[in-house]
């Protein structure tokens, strides 16, 4: 259960992040390859916004999977935390790579951490 837990906190730290996003902080430079240092244009807050339901989504499948919540279809949160294990280890790749030394060194390291927890909690 801890490993589900630990992955919903840093959502949670994550979805204030994207919250900041929507809302025009000027965090630009740890996300979509730092382009946009500054505030995010339009388009780009809507996807931060996305990402929130994103992060729900992966929130919910963790602690369904922990057995702390029960909302999905017997089974769904297995497979559903392997696709999240997936997903986060997939965006490794362009987060490691960026051209934004801001998001190289601060979300490619969470998103290591992330992928572990989410591996766990798959395991579970």
């Amino acid at each position: 259960m801890l490993p589900a837990l630990l992955l919903v906190a840093v959502l949670a730290v994550l979805t204030v992040f994207q919250i900041a996003l929507v809302f025009g902080a000027p965090l630009g430079r740890f996300t979509f390859g730092g382009r946009y240092p500054g505030a995010l244009p339009t388009g780009l807050r809507v996807a931060a916004g996305l990402s929130i339901a994103v992060y729900a989504l992966m929130a919910t499948l963790a602690l369904d999977r922990a057995g702390v919540i029960a909302v999905y279809p017997e089974g769904a949160s297995r497979i559903g935390m392997w696709v999240v294990f997936g997903f986060l280890v997939l965006n490794m790749i362009p987060n490691a790579f960026s051209p934004s030394r801001s998001e190289r060194l601060v979300m490619t390291p969470l998103l290591v951490v992330m992928s572990v927890l989410a591996l766990l909690v798959a395991l579970g």
